[in-house]
């Protein structure tokens, strides 16, 4: 009796890891807040048999593709300046706009320097070879202003990261994508400011 009670209960917990997993998930404007290609894809390590009768699923249903939960630890300083997100796998930076460049500007600020040697020294730390270096705006101004001018700022922070690390087997991904994917809502400067940034993401401990 105590070993069927057992195996109920863990079966019922991956049921509800699996039914957490495809709960809809709201972000700003209804637009997803990361670009492609760059959402958590770990599967579930242990295998479910859908037929087990302990499971007690109604007749004709089935279970979803189990997934694990990626576990998110967000710090962001007091200004809002910058942010930094780590998951199971990655490590993301988030730098505004404003602290790096000037209005309407790719140019590197000096304080911007310093900041992105900090995240060079993590790359380091984390022993990445691999990295994404992304653009973004506000909605404001025409969308293929905010493309160019993602591009270009994405591209400075590349080009500082890549002479702080001065390491040729580090490759980077570098894009800008203007307006989209926004991380706030673009009716408040609030919103709007947040939205301006630049992201530096990397492996967690690659070897």
């Amino acid at each position: 009796m105590t070993r069927i009670r057992t195996h109920y209960l863990t079966t019922t917990a991956t049921l509800l890891l699996t039914t957490t997993l495809y709960a809809p998930a709201a972000h700003a404007d209804d637009t997803p807040s990361v670009p492609p290609g760059t959402e958590p894809t770990t599967t579930a390590p242990v295998k479910v048999d859908p037929n087990d009768p302990d499971l007690k699923l109604p007749e004709g249903a089935t279970l979803a593709e189990p997934k694990v939960l990626d576990i998110k630890s967000v710090v962001e300083d007091q200004s809002g300046d910058e942010r930094r997100e780590d998951t199971n796998a990655d490590v993301k930076f988030a730098l505004q706009a404003e602290v790096l460049f000037g209005k309407d500007s790719a140019k590197l600020s000096a304080d911007a320097r310093a900041r992105i040697n900090a995240i060079a020294q993590e790359i380091k730390k984390q022993n990445a070879t691999r990295i994404r270096v992304f653009g973004f705006t506000d909605n404001l101004g025409s969308s293929a202003h905010g493309d160019v001018l993602s591009k270009q700022r994405a591209n400075a922070v590349q080009d500082a990261l890549d002479g702080d690390l001065n390491d040729p087997n580090i490759t980077f991904e570098v894009r800008g994508y203007g307006e989209q994917y926004p991380i706030a809502s673009n009716t408040t400067e609030e919103g709007r400011r947040k939205n301006r940034r630049v992201e530096v993401t990397f492996p967690r401990g690659e070897s």
